[in-house]
This record gives structure tokens, C-alpha cells and sequence, in this order.
């Protein structure tokens, strides 16, 4: 009586993990990510605040999302080559800028927690009425990793709001609208110096 319940929980069991491993693979293999916002302020102050990862930390909440988070940056910390790490609980990564034109953006390449999972990422300009179009894009492939597959489908909720927290941040840091926003920046580069 007990081999056949067994033998009938096996089964169940086995059947469920073929089902989730074939539904993971006709998930979608790549992901992405995208917000964007409109900044009333000149575009060499965006491209200022953008490319130099010494003041990302005055508007982006990548960094700073985790408690004992620690950012160490490499010898370039703006334009092409600029690189940074970053580590705390339960979360890390490092990025290294890939491209920095003041007319396109800022592209880069992002490496999370043990390095295996990749993303290309970018803050592109835009004209609009009134200002710049800042555009935040991260796109990322699961290969065929199934947990990666279904993870992909949570990156727009995870990420989304954070990207939007950010360009808004951006926005205010660009546009002046924090008290002391420059002094904050400032600071923010002094003390990670």
C-alpha cells in the first residue's frame, strides 16, 4: 500500500519538474527593462550626471538599495572604461561603461551577483518639447538557463520602479530642484574619494 502511494508521488513529482522545465524553455530567452522621463535642463549637465559614476550615487537607487552596501570603483570613473562594484547582503555585481557620447548616452555592461548573469544597459538622449528625453534600458538573456527564462518575467516589476525612481532623482539633480543638489553631488564624490 505505501510502495504504490510512493511510486504515485514519485510520478506527480516528476511530471511537475518536465512541466516546469518545459514551460521555462518556451519562456521568453531575452528581457527587458525600460523607463524613461523628460528633463527641462541642458544636455551637457544630463551627459555630466550620467557619465561619471562618482555622481551616479546622487541620483541612482541601484546602488544604495541594500544595507552594508559597499561600491568600490576602478582608476576611470567616467566616459569609456569607467568601471564600479558594488556588494552587500544578498546582492552585487559590477558594471563597466562601454560607451559615452554627449549626444547619445551612456551605454554599459552589467555583470550581477556571480558574474554569470549579464545584462547591456544604457541612459540614452532624446529631444522632446521642453527638454531631453533621458531613456533607462536594460536588456538581459537567460541562454537557456529555465530559472533564468522565468526570472526574466520578474525583471520589469524588480527593476521598473527602481529605474523610475532613478530617472526622477536625475531629473531633480539635473534640473536643480533638490536643495543643494550640486553640494549634494558634490559631497557624494568627496566622500566616496
Amino acid at each position: 500500500m505505501v510502495v504504490p502511494i510512493l511510486k504515485r508521488i514519485g510520478i506527480g513529482v516528476g511530471a511537475a519538474t518536465l512541466l516546469v522545465v518545459l514551460v521555462g524553455l518556451v519562456l521568453p530567452r531575452n528581457w527587458t527593462v525600460s523607463r524613461q522621463v523628460v528633463i527641462a535642463a541642458p544636455p551637457a549637465r544630463i551627459h555630466e550626471l550620467c557619465e561619471d559614476l562618482e555622481q551616479w550615487s546622487a541620483w541612482t537607487p541601484l546602488f544604495s538599495a541594500g544595507p552594508g552596501m559597499e561600491i568600490t570603483r576602478g582608476a576611470v570613473t567616467r566616459g569609456a572604461g569607467a568601471h564600479q562594484a558594488w556588494h552587500g547582503e544578498g546582492a552585487g555585481g559590477e558594471l563597466t561603461v562601454t560607451r559615452s557620447d554627449p549626444d547619445w548616452g551612456v551605454a554599459f555592461d552589467i555583470a550581477f551577483l556571480d558574474r554569470s548573469t549579464r545584462a547591456a544597459s544604457s541612459l540614452r538622449y532624446g529631444t522632446a518639447p521642453g527638454g531631453v528625453t533621458v531613456t533607462w534600458d536594460v536588456t538581459g538573456d537567460a541562454g537557456w538557463n529555465v530559472m533564468d527564462r522565468y526570472l526574466g518575467l520578474l525583471m520589469d516589476p524588480l527593476l521598473g520602479p527602481m529605474f523610475e525612481d532613478g530617472l526622477g532623482r536625475l531629473k531633480l539633480v539635473a534640473e536643480d530642484k533638490l536643495p543643494d543638489a550640486r553640494e549634494a553631488a558634490q559631497a557624494a564624490i568627496d566622500s566616496a574619494g
